[in-house]
């Protein structure tokens, strides 16, 4: 199975390539990924996928299906990009295009690697006539938007037995960490225009509302968990004349906390912050749920397989030129950025102390598997699948150390050489994964077990009520 995966991956490794370069040169936002949604799912036709388009009324999602019957094993692939961070490949010095859309976040390599490793199991099982299912999830809008959770709430991932996904970083590793959960809501505040000069006492403010809103916040702060995060964006000011009074104005929120009770918690105290802040400003207040997720469940025994598969892939050592431009692009980082390059690591799941990487400025080493005690401060939509079936997650080095995601850094490194190959690392770790369950289908008994032992005592619900639709960007 090793051999198998290993070559399969080596000789088409062109073909993947090409295709992460499209999606990267073709960066679109979330649910309106259109050129990339439909070249990966023509590429999964023409591998041989059954496609199913559209789903879970979502018009970027979709399935790409081989085979029949059990074990359903599935592979989440993302594909949308970041506003404003637009960046010419492979330079260690900020070069945006002129449109301000990039791969900030390595989506063009993470869909493009869970592809590579579906079709490296369909090709197994083809080759072998053995039983069982691979799906690859075409999964849109997860910058911002839970596309996963869209999908999971109309049962986009039922009948599937496990789930298997990546994420490029600087380390290689096993992302065992549980995340934050998050819900990210609108806050429009109404109040009546006037003359600001001749006739201010006629006005009631909006902006004033919303300012006084932010400002309850920071105080809030102080009072909340100190795992929990709120942030904010102004998206209407109101206007820009001065000498009107502002009669509308716009804040999205996104609030962050370990577990979805916390986070609605926490969301109802803010509620109550933009309610005193209308009252005092004798304005109006409403509300709009943009998207949430939960928290993600981590399954020790995948983990264990999937870490397992990676070893034996192995990592290939980075050549002459790869370790120059890592090193150029470590020199183009911050110095707090230098400093806590190891703290970028750690949230992928890195365990260790650094020393291996004295003198170096990319990993040339895989990062032991131990269970974490601690959560990351961050989230994913890979949570909902979590919550409804077993699901692990993996990095590999795509990028120098130290690079945080969301960077000009991270976009210009996209399509190097080394990010291909960790895309292709990770491909070959989660299909090698996948070939070990099918043809020994007892191993899902332990990854099941584990599940069912968390579900029965944890019963999903969705975070994103009834009636929220998938929204694009600054929609």
């Amino acid at each position: 199975m090793q051999a198998f995966t290993k070559q399969y991956i080596e000789k088409h490794a062109a073909y993947f390539e090409e295709i992460s370069e499209y999606i990267f040169n073709h960066p679109e936002t979330r649910f309106e990924e259109y050129e990339s949604a439909k070249y990966l799912s023509d590429k999964c036709e023409e591998q041989g996928f059954h496609v199913e388009r559209g789903v879970g009324g979502i018009e970027t999602a979709f399935t790409a299906t081989f085979g029949e019957g059990h074990p359903v094993i599935g592979f989440l692939g993302e594909f949308d990009a970041l506003p404003e961070l637009s960046q010419e490949p492979n330079k260690t010095e900020e070069q945006r295009w002129e449109r301000h859309i990039g791969h900030g976040c390595g989506h063009n390599l993470l869909g493009t690697g869970a592809f590579a490793a579906a079709c490296a199991a369909k090709a197994y099982l083809e080759e072998h006539k053995l039983s069982g299912t691979v799906k690859f999830f075409g999964c849109p809008g997860e910058e911002g938007g839970s596309g996963k959770t869209f999908m999971a709430r109309e049962g986009v991932f039922d009948g599937t037995d496990l789930a298997l996904t990546w994420h490029p970083s600087p380390s290689n590793s096993i992302m065992s960490l549980s995340t934050l959960a998050n819900i990210q809501v609108f806050y429009r505040f109404k109040g009546v225009p006037s003359h600001a000069a001749n006739s201010p006492h006629l006005g009631r403010s909006a902006l004033d509302a919303l300012e006084l809103m932010n400002t309850g916040i920071q105080y809030l702060r102080e009072h909340m968990p100190d795992q929990a995060r709120i942030h904010y964006a102004i998206t209407n000011t109101g206007g820009f004349a001065p000498n009107v009074v502002q009669a509308n104005a716009e804040v999205l929120y996104l609030i962050r906390d370990v577990d979805t009770e916390s986070v609605m918690d926490l969301f109802e105290r803010v509620n109550k912050v933009a309610q005193g802040a209308a009252l005092m400003t004798e304005t109006t207040m409403t509300y709009e749920v943009d998207k949430a997720c939960s928290n993600y469940i981590p399954n020790r025994a995948l983990e264990s397989l999937l870490y397992e598969s990676l070893t034996e892939i192995g990592i290939e050592p980075p050549t002459e030129e790869e370790k120059e431009y890592a090193k150029g692009i470590f020199e183009s980082l911050s110095k707090g950025e230098q400093k806590d390059y190891l703290g970028v690591m750690k949230g992928f799941g890195y365990a260790g102390d650094g020393s291996e990487f004295k003198g170096k400025f990319v990993a040339d080493c895989i990062s032991p598997y131990e269970i974490p005690t601690e959560i990351l401060t961050a989230s994913t939509d890979v949570s909902d699948v979590s919550w409804i079936l077993p699901t692990a997650q993996l990095s590999t080095s795509t990028s120098a150390l130290g690079t945080p995601l969301h960077t000009w850094q991270m976009t210009s490194q996209g399509l190097s050489t080394n990010a291909h190959k960790g895309m292709l690392r990770a491909g070959a770790s989660m299909a090698l994964t996948a070939l070990k369950i099918f043809e020994n289908t007892d191993l899902l008994a332990p990854i099941r077990d584990e599940y069912i032992e968390f579900a029965i005592e944890n019963p999903y619900t969705c975070p994103i009520p009834d009636g929220v639709t998938p929204s694009p960007l600054g929609s």
